[in-house]
């Protein structure tokens, strides 16, 4: 495989994770809108328990990427440090597994 076939790869990848972590984002808001008017099953408060901590991840990762060299450190800091990805990122996609 060349490494344009691979970076095709990994941004088809990334991009379902991408669109996979934005509807997680989408029905979070919308279970919090829903809590105003009624409570909440358990289920529905741990989907935004899990939603808030990944979006609580997402922006230290975002500053560490816009220091100078930042792109670089990224990487290092996700290998020290797996769980600094969100939850649609750290998990393969049953895509990847083939």
């Amino acid at each position: 495989m060349t490494s344009i076939e691979e970076i095709k790869l990994l941004l088809i990848r990334n991009k379902k994770r991408l669109d996979l972590e934005l509807k997680q984002s989408k029905e979070a808001v919308s279970l919090i809108k829903k809590s105003t008017h009624t409570s909440l099953s358990e289920e529905e408060k741990e989907k935004i328990r899990i939603q808030l901590l990944d979006i609580c991840k997402a922006v230290p990762a975002l500053a560490v990427f816009l220091l100078p060299g930042g792109a670089l450190l990224l990487p290092l800091l996700i290998k020290l440090i797996p769980d600094i990805l969100p939850s649609a990122f750290q998990d393969d996609l049953p895509e990847d597994k083939k």
